[in-house]
């Protein structure tokens, strides 16, 4: 029954639109866990305080649910077919192009919960993305999804790193899948195009200094000598993406979900230099943009305006 039930679902995930599913044990990360530990006490998290909290158990799939046997991870492609406009423009990330990812994913993995207890009632199940205490990378890597790559990001062989990762816990027992080998070799091509530095060194990130955390997450001043790096950056960064070489496989979605408003199309960098608060709520109206605040990202366009 496992390999049937697993195959079933990975069936559904890609019936709803995931183009890769697998799966892992539910069992503690004990490497991992070290590797985070690490990183925190050595401060590079910044002000990601939440990292620090409850390490053991953003490491160990059954602290989260009780009994869990399974973790299945999903990938979701948000690689775009055209970008935004760059001349004359401020830059946001391709991953806020469209609807927020966070409620987008999770209405995915809610319709595969739905499915799994239809199939085997009594099923537990609890999906995330991205909002929740797991260590979502390290859990697809372990189900064979990819690596974490020298710029942390999960890099799937054939698809790249454009793709939101979902995961749901569940009691369920069934088939695994063999962790996947890094495959970055010698390659240094996201290390030397990272604008601020931030990639310090292979698979080591300090987040004080990486612009998507700056942008869309850090709350105080940002780092004058950081300013020029910048460049046109409000939101997000996908330098270290663009030079990887892996993501000249990268496959355009067809999800309209995901694609951006004709009013965001409609951007330039006077419109957003003169952008109001009205203006920001109607424009990310249903974008993750809209988690941060209006002061905060006036505050990112200030910024790269050398205000």
């Amino acid at each position: 029954m496992n390999r049937d039930l697993t195959q079933k679902i990975k069936q559904h995930a890609s019936r709803i639109g995931f183009f890769a599913c697998g799966i892992s044990r539910a069992e503690p990360m004990v490497v991992e866990s070290g590797r985070l530990k690490k990183w925190v006490a050595e401060g590079l998290h910044g002000d990601m305080h939440y990292l620090a909290s409850n390490p053991d158990k953003r490491a160990n799939p059954r602290q989260v649910l009780e009994h869990a046997r399974s973790v299945i991870s999903l990938l979701y492609n948000y690689y775009p077919r055209q970008t935004l406009p760059k001349e004359n423009n401020l830059y946001i990330a391709r991953f806020v192009y469209g609807k927020d990812y966070h409620i987008l994913i999770k209405e995915k993995l809610n319709d595969l919960i739905a499915a799994m207890k239809h199939w085997i009632p009594g099923t537990i199940a609890i999906g995330f993305a991205d909002a929740a205490p797991v260590m979502e990378k390290a859990l697809a890597q372990r189900a064979g999804l990819g690596w974490i790559g020298k710029n942390m990001l999960l890099i799937h062989p054939e698809r790249g790193s454009y793709f939101f990762i979902g995961e749901i816990i569940t009691t369920l027992e069934l088939e695994y899948d063999q962790p996947h080998t890094d495959q970055c070799g010698s390659c240094r091509r996201c290390l030397e195009a990272c604008p601020t530095g931030a990639l310090t060194g292979p698979y080591r990130l300090d987040a004080r200094k990486c612009i998507t955390y700056l942008t869309d997450i850090y709350k105080g001043e940002l780092p004058d000598g950081l300013r020029t790096s910048f460049e046109s950056r409000i939101y997000g960064c996908d330098a270290c993406q663009e030079a990887c070489p892996f993501n000249r496989l990268a496959v355009p979605h067809n999800d309209p979900d995901l694609l951006p408003t004709q009013k965001l199309k409609e951007m330039n960098r006077d419109r957003w230099e003169n952008l109001t608060e009205g203006e920001f709520q109607e424009l990310f109206e249903h974008s993750a943009v809209k988690r941060i605040s209006y002061p905060m990202f006036r505050r990112n366009i200030d910024f790269v305006g050398g205000k």
